[in-house]
């Protein structure tokens, strides 16, 4: 009725996981650059996939 019980689609799980690598990159630049870059590039991965499930 209110969505309480509605399951996440595999590209709303994506996005979540996208935009909390952000923040995590976000955080990290100020002091550990490689570590947010590492988290950056984890994120491009995620937004191809995000990117392909949306073509579909």
């Amino acid at each position: 009725m209110f969505g309480i019980f509605k399951k996440k689609s595999k590209l709303d799980k994506l996005q979540d996981a996208y935009k909390s690598l952000l923040e995590q990159s976000y955080k990290l630049s100020t002091t550990n650059r490689s570590e947010s870059d590492k988290k950056q590039a984890e994120a491009q991965k995620i937004l191809e996939q995000i990117e392909v499930l949306q073509q579909q």
